[in-house]
C-alpha cells in the first residue's frame, strides 16, 4: 500500500484553517467596554447582597438596630433559633395595618401581630361626654402573646417578633394575613376578617410546617391583656359595672365580680368578655378552651387621682395541637355592650349584661327590655321612661287594689282580734286558733296583702337591673340631666360627702320626697291592720322608723346611679300615690267592707285552703299535748 505524504497544498490547507480559527477568537473577544461593565454588574450585586444582609432588624429593644455584619445576624441566630428568618424580612420593623369599616377603625402591628387601636365610628352613639370618639384600645393598654416554646428549649414572646404582613380584599371583606416566619414554608399565622358593618372580626391562629421547629407536646399559652379606660362621667359608677365575664361547660356564665386580685378558673370556656359599663372586648372561639385562667384587678383606689383607667384584666387560655399544627378559629368584638346588638350574633353574648337571674332576668327579657324599646324607638327617652313608668304601674294596679283591699279588711277587723288577745293573754296557742277562726268565718286572709306586695317585688328589682344596663340612655338628655345613664347633678360640692359624694342630684331628692309622702300614707293603714304579736317587735316603731330610713337611703345610695332609674322611681312613687288616693277615697268603702265581713260570717264557713288546713292541724296537736302535759 502506498504511504500518503505530506504535500503543499495539505500545508497551505492546514495554515488557512488555523488562521481562520484565530480570527474567529479574536473577532469573539470582549471589548474593554464589555469587560468594564461585567464587572460594574457583578460588584453591583455583591453591593445588594451586602445592604439586604444589612437590612436585618432584631425584634427586641436590645437588637433594634440593623445587622450589619455577620457577627450580629449570628448573635440574632443564636437569640431566635429558627425564628430569626423573620428577621430577615423586609417587614421587620414596627408598622401598622387599619381595617376600618362604617363601626369601626382598627389598628394591627405587625411586630406581635395583635390589635393596637381599636376607635368606634359612631359619633352619635359612642362619643364620650368631652366629644371624642370613644377607643377601647390605644397606647398599649392592650396586648396578646403567644408564648413559644421550640424544640432547642427556647421560650419566645410573639409579642416580640415580626410579622409579614397581607392586605386583601374579598368583596366587601378586609383580610390581613400576618406571618410569622421559621422559613418560606413554615410559619406562625394570624389571619384578621373585618366584614362591612360588623363589629365582629374573625381571629384564626394556625401554623405549617412548626411541627419539627415548636415542642407541641403542650398546648401553647395564649395571653390576653387589656388595661380599661374610663369612658363615662362618673368612674366609680363605670367600674361597679366592669367586670370579666364569661361562658363556661356548655351554655353558663359567670363573672369575676369586683374588688383587688379577683380571680377564677373555669372549664370549656366559650367566650370572655372584658365587659365594660357601655363597651366590651370579648375573644370567643368556635372549640371551647379547655381551661382558663381570668384575673381582674381594680385600677381605681380614690377616684379623684385614678382618672384613666377602671381595671387591670388578664385572660390565660391554652391552644392545643392537632397533628403537630394550630388551628383555632376564634373571633373578637369591639363594640358596645347593648342587649339587641350582642343579641343579634347568637353566640349567646347578651349574657354578659347583669340583667338578673331567674324571674327578674325573665321579667327584663320579656317585658323590660321590648316595651321600652318599643317607646324609644319614636319618642324621646326620657318621656318613654316616663310611659314606660306609667303602662307598669297601671299593669300592677290590681295587685295594688287587692292588697289594700286585705288591709282594709284586716283592718276593720282589728278591734275583734284586740278583743281576742285581750280573752286569751295567757293562752297564745288558743289565741292563734280562735283568731284563724275569725279569718275563717270573715273570709279574710291574712297573707293576702303580703302576696300582692310579693309579686311587686321582681318588678321593683328588675328595674334596678334595667336601668343601669340600658345602653340606650347613655348620652341622651332630659331636663336638666345632661346623661340619663349618669347622675343629673345640679350643684358641685366643696367638700366630699361620704358615701353621698360631692355633688348634688336632684332626681334623687325627688324620689326620696315621693317615698317619703307614699310611706306616710300607707304607714297608718298598716299599722291599723296588723295585730301586735306577744314576744314580736313592736311594729308600729318599726313602721315610723323606716318613714324616714327610706328616704335618707334612697338620697344616699342614688345620687351617683343613673338619673333614669331615678326618674323611674320618682314617677313610680307618684303614681302609686296616685292609685292609693283613688283606691282609698274612692273604690274601698270601709263601712261596705264591715257589712260584707259580717254577712260573711253568717255563712257556712269558707272551706279552709291546704296551708290553712295544715296550720289549723299543727294548732290543735299543740294543743293536745299541752293538755297532755297539764294532766301529768
Amino acid at each position: 500500500m502506498e504511504e500518503k505524504k505530506l504535500d503543499l497544498n495539505s500545508i497551505i490547507g492546514f495554515v488557512l484553517l488555523f488562521g481562520i480559527l484565530f480570527w474567529i477568537m479574536y473577532q469573539n473577544q470582549p471589548s474593554a467596554e464589555q469587560l468594564a461593565a461585567e464587572k460594574a454588574k457583578k460588584e453591583l450585586a455583591q453591593k445588594q447582597q451586602v445592604q439586604q444582609a444589612q437590612k436585618v432588624v432584631a425584634p427586641t429593644p436590645e437588637t433594634a438596630s440593623a445587622v450589619a455584619d455577620s457577627s450580629k445576624l449570628n448573635a440574632l441566630k443564636s437569640t431566635l433559633g429558627a425564628f430569626a428568618y423573620s428577621a430577615t424580612l423586609p417587614s421587620a420593623h414596627t408598622e401598622v395595618t387599619t381595617l376600618e369599616n362604617k363601626l369601626l377603625r382598627v389598628k394591627i402591628s405587625n411586630k406581635g401581630g395583635y390589635v393596637t387601636e381599636v376607635v368606634l365610628k359612631n359619633e352619635e352613639r359612642f362619643k364620650k361626654g368631652s366629644g371624642e370618639l370613644v377607643t377601647l384600645i390605644k397606647d398599649n393598654n392592650s396586648q396578646l402573646n403567644l408564648s413559644l416554646k421550640t424544640q432547642d428549649n427556647r421560650l419566645l414572646q410573639t409579642q416580640n417578633l415580626f410579622f409579614e404582613p397581607t392586605l386583601t380584599k374579598s368583596g366587601n371583606d378586609q383580610i390581613l394575613t400576618l406571618r410569622l416566619k421559621a422559613s418560606a414554608d413554615a410559619y406562625l399565622e394570624y389571619k384578621y376578617v373585618l366584614k362591612a358593618n360588623n363589629y365582629m372580626l374573625d381571629f384564626d391562629i394556625r401554623s405549617q410546617g412548626l411541627s419539627k421547629v415548636l415542642n407541641t407536646s403542650q398546648p401553647l399559652e395564649m395571653q390576653w391583656d387589656m388595661k380599661t379606660f374610663r369612658n363615662e362621667k362618673s368612674i366609680s359608677y363605670e367600674n361597679r359595672y366592669t367586670d370579666i365575664r364569661f361562658e363556661y361547660e356548655d351554655g353558663k356564665d359567670d363573672y369575676t365580680g369586683q374588688g383587688k386580685d379577683r380571680e377564677e378558673n373555669p372549664e370549656k370556656v366559650s367566650f370572655v368578655a372584658f365587659k365594660q359599663h357601655f363597651f366590651s372586648s370579648i375573644l370567643l372561639t368556635k372549640t371551647p378552651f379547655a381551661k382558663a385562667k381570668l384575673h381582674s384587678d381594680n385600677l381605681v383606689n380614690d377616684e379623684k387621682t385614678d382618672t384613666v383607667y377602671t381595671k387591670q384584666f388578664k385572660a390565660i387560655l391554652p391552644l392545643a395541637f392537632s397533628g403537630g399544627e394550630l388551628n383555632h378559629n376564634l373571633n373578637l368584638y369591639f363594640g358596645p355592650t347593648d342587649y339587641a346588638t350582642l343579641k343579634a350574633y347568637d353566640r349567646n353574648l347578651d349574657k354578659i349584661i347583669p340583667l338578673g337571674w331567674g324571674i327578674f332576668g325573665w321579667i327584663n327579657k320579656f317585658i323590660f327590655i321590648p316595651l321600652f324599646g318599643f317607646l324609644s324607638s319614636f319618642i324621646a327617652y326620657g318621656i318613654a321612661i316616663i310611659i314606660f313608668t306609667i303602662i307598669i304601674k297601671i299593669a300592677m294596679s290590681p295587685i295594688t287594689y287587692k292588697s289594700f283591699l286585705s288591709q282594709a279588711k284586716m283592718k276593720v277587723l282589728r278591734p275583734e282580734i284586740n278583743e281576742l288577745s285581750e280573752k286569751f293573754k295567757k293562752d297564745p296557742l288558743k289565741k292563734q286558733q280562735e283568731t284563724m277562726k275569725l279569718y275563717n268565718k270573715a273570709g279574710v286572709s291574712p297573707l293576702a296583702g303580703c302576696i300582692p306586695a310579693l309579686i311587686q317585688l321582681p318588678f321593683m328589682y328588675a328595674s334596678f337591673q334595667f336601668f343601669p344596663s340600658a345602653f340606650e340612655l347613655r348620652q341622651k338628655s332630659f331636663l336638666w340631666a345632661d346623661d340619663l345613664s349618669s347622675f343629673d347633678q345640679i350643684a358641685k360640692l366643696p367638700f366630699h360627702i361620704p358615701l353621698y359624694g360631692d355633688h348634688i342630684s336632684l332626681f334623687p331628692i325627688l324620689a326620696a320626697v315621693a317615698i317619703f309622702f307614699y310611706m306616710k300614707m300607707t304607714s297608718g293603714d298598716q299599722q291599723m291592720a296588723a295585730p301586735q304579736q306577744e314576744g314580736m317587735p313592736d311594729m308600729t316603731k318599726i313602721m315610723k322608723m323606716m318613714i324616714y330610713i327610706s328616704p335618707v337611703m334612697m338620697l344616699i345610695f342614688f345620687n351617683s346611679y343613673g338619673a333614669g332609674l331615678s326618674l323611674y322611681n320618682f314617677i313610680s312613687n307618684l303614681i302609686t300615690i296616685g292609685i292609693m288616693f283613688v283606691i282609698k277615697n274612692y273604690i274601698v268603702d270601709p263601712e261596705k267592707i264591715h257589712a260584707q265581713i259580717q254577712e260573711n260570717k253568717l255563712k257556712e264557713p269558707k272551706k279552709q285552703g291546704r296551708f290553712q288546713q295544715k296550720l289549723q292541724q299543727m294548732m290543735e296537736e299543740a294543743e293536745a299535748q299541752k293538755a297532755q302535759q297539764k294532766k301529768k
